[in-house]
């Protein structure tokens, strides 16, 4: 079996079967995402503990690429520092946009998001969840519920 079959299936198992789906009540934080040129729209909701990210739990509607982004990343930052979870982040961004990036950190099955990058129509699906993460994450301190957008 090719490599891209792995990953082809690793992503469709995650949108079939999203992992963490629904919300947290209550949460420590939430942002919310939208991508206007896919139509997905999700809201990540999350809680923090001795400076972990305890539980994490998305919920929306989107395209294929994002549901299986969002399952992904939401098994991949569950428990990690709030460190880890930032150096994850920039990982998987420079994986979805820059062409000749070879990982520093081990991504396991969140390696199968490097294919989006070939479409670039679809990054802003597969980015939307990490960017609507980031962004619950440096509100928190103040309390704010942010809205994210892919435009």
């Amino acid at each position: 079996m090719d490599v891209r079959d792995l990953y082809r299936d690793v992503i469709l198992d995650h949108n079939r079967s999203p992992r963490n789906f629904g919300r947290l009540e209550p949460a420590d934080a939430e942002a919310l995402g939208h991508n206007p040129l896919c139509g997905d729209s999700l809201s990540v909701t999350l809680r923090v503990a001795d400076d972990r990210l305890s539980e994490i739990r998305f919920n929306g509607e989107g395209c294929a690429i994002s549901v299986a982004s969002a399952s992904m990343m939401s098994e991949a930052v569950s428990g990690k520092s709030l460190a880890e979870v930032e150096a994850l982040y920039r990982e998987v961004h420079a994986l979805l946009t820059e062409p000749a990036h070879v990982p520093a950190l081990p991504l396991g099955k969140l390696m199968a998001l490097g294919g989006v990058r070939e479409f670039p129509a679809r990054v802003k699906c597969a980015s939307l969840c990490w960017h609507t993460l980031h962004a619950a994450l440096q509100r928190h301190a103040v309390g704010e519920r942010p809205t994210v957008s892919t435009e």
